[in-house]
């Protein structure tokens, strides 16, 4: 096993891993024990006891935190015609149809969030090997299938974020970045923790929500206390 730098040593010791933090403690300590030498981001790990190996109980969707992620997304969109300059005009990065499709396929993969609207999935799906299993596939549960790329396009600018639980009931979520004043952060948290348990599944016995940790890039988890919600 390799060994522990120092930094996260140190790091680790300022968590107690029996604790359980409220909402504010575990952002406040997640940054006091963030060591990297750059604007680190802020995630969130939830495990949640759901059989996503059962169509009605799989966890996705997206939505636009209240403070963003601190980062911009490059926006790639596959339209034609008006719909095209729509997206041009909405401020997307990269717009086009079959050309693009050729340059992906070609190994380019400088772009962040994928729209299309409806009538391009046709092409789009070419690049099913190549966008699925990065999770950028347009997909309309998390609204990059759509006809208004102009709403599209502006949410992705301004920090939204996808969520989707993996086959162990795990969604990690970014929430914004160590820079980030607390109580953004903490108010970021709290909207996506609202949108996360409405999504509870009927279908889903016992406990859903199982585990909630904060971390940083490189950091330790802070388990947070899901009651001080």
């Amino acid at each position: 096993m390799a060994k522990k730098s120092k930094n996260l040593r140190a790091a680790y010791e300022k968590v107690d891993a029996t604790k359980l933090y409220n909402v504010e403690e575990a952002v406040a300590l997640a940054k006091e024990t963030s060591f990297a030498k750059f604007d680190a981001t802020v995630e969130v790990a939830y495990n949640l006891n759901i059989d996503v190996k059962k169509s009605d109980q799989q966890i996705r969707g997206a939505m636009v935190l209240p403070n963003g992620t601190g980062k911009t997304s490059r926006v790639l969109v596959f339209a034609r015609g008006a719909k095209a300059e729509e997206a041009t005009a909405a401020g997307a990065d990269f717009v086009g149809a079959d050309e693009l499709v050729a340059k992906i396929n070609g190994g380019w993969l400088d772009f962040d969030v994928v729209i299309a609207t409806p009538d391009m999935m046709a092409i789009v799906g070419r690049l099913g090997r190549v966008l699925g299993p990065r999770n950028l596939m347009p997909n309309p549960k998390t609204g990059t299938v759509t006809m208004d790329v102009t709403k599209a396009v502006s949410e992705s600018k301004a920090g939204k974020v996808n969520y989707r639980a993996d086959k162990a009931g795990n969604v990690l979520v970014p929430i914004g970045k160590v820079s980030f004043e607390n109580e953004k952060l903490v108010e970021n948290l709290k909207a996506l923790h609202t949108v996360i348990a409405a999504a509870k599944p009927a279908a889903a016995k016992g406990t859903y929500i199982t585990n909630l940790s904060v971390t940083t890039t490189m950091g330790p988890g802070v388990k947070v206390d899901v009651t001080t919600f």
